[in-house]
């Protein structure tokens, strides 16, 4: 018994302490001992020993006075090597360029994580625009054109699994209804394309395509633009400028 409880402690630990840095990922900026505790759960003596730990090693970093955390600079060394060595993100550089250069339009690769997207590469629009998404950034598949083209490449039954029970309103445009979204889902899989209308960010309508190197899928590239620049010719030049790019993406990536 006290052997099996030992080699259950390393697993506990190795768990609170991932648990911890995807709170502090989460949420952005300095924390207080207490928020974590009341965040997390985890008994305060233990929390606090374990915030020491991961401070010395350099995962969390704290304020002048030592009492408030944030995640620290080894999490980005992570994370920057996970985008260096990813196979998909280094295949898909050129056809990145190219899409940027044909819409003139801000431009993104992204993986389905459970029932987000993260973002794994950008190219900026062409024009002026307020940067509104960044390489790591976790959005919910249900309100982007990436998330949808995604969730599309399951059956609608794996879909219902996947999906919150409730589904957050980013904006008012937001598809919130389970059944209507599975709908849509449908009208996707039909056109090859996903539509996010202002769903996810007030005034930004975006294109999203699945890349199929593998079944389901998992990344997809997306075409985000200004509604009040899209015109239904840009529109169309967009759409066709997505679909032959996911044929290049194909292509690149069925070694993959």
């Amino acid at each position: 018994m006290a052997a099996g409880e030992t080699g259950a402690s390393p697993v506990k630990s190795a768990v609170r302490t991932v648990e911890l840095l995807e709170f502090f990922a989460g949420r952005p900026g300095m924390h207080s001992l207490a928020d974590v505790q009341s965040a997390v759960g985890y008994p305060k003596s233990s929390l606090y020993m374990l915030l020491r730990t991961l401070v010395e090693l350099g995962w969390v970093e704290t304020d002048p006075t030592g009492t408030r955390y944030g995640i620290g600079v080894r999490a980005l060394l992570v994370g920057t090597s996970y985008i260096d060595g990813d196979e998909v993100v280094a295949a898909a550089r050129t056809t990145l360029d190219r899409l940027s250069d044909e819409t003139t339009e801000t431009i993104h690769l992204a993986r389905l994580d459970g029932t987000s997207v993260v973002y794994l590469a950008t190219r900026q629009s062409d024009h002026y625009l307020r940067p509104f998404t960044r390489v790591g950034r976790r959005l919910p598949a249900h309100s982007t054109s990436l998330g949808k083209a995604l969730l599309a490449t399951y059956p609608d039954e794996r879909i219902r699994e996947l999906l919150p029970r409730e589904l957050e309103a980013l904006t008012e445009h937001t598809v919130t209804d389970r059944e209507q979204l599975i709908e849509e889902l449908g009208a996707v899989r039909e056109r090859g394309y996903a539509i996010d209308r202002e769903e996810n960010t007030v005034g930004l309508t975006c294109y999203g395509v699945a890349i199929p190197y593998r079944t389901p899928a998992r990344d997809a590239i997306s075409c985000s633009v200004p509604v009040a620049r899209l015109t239904p010719s840009h529109e169309q030049q967009i759409r066709e400028a997505m679909l032959h790019a996911r044929d290049r993406l194909t292509l690149a990536t069925r070694h993959l």
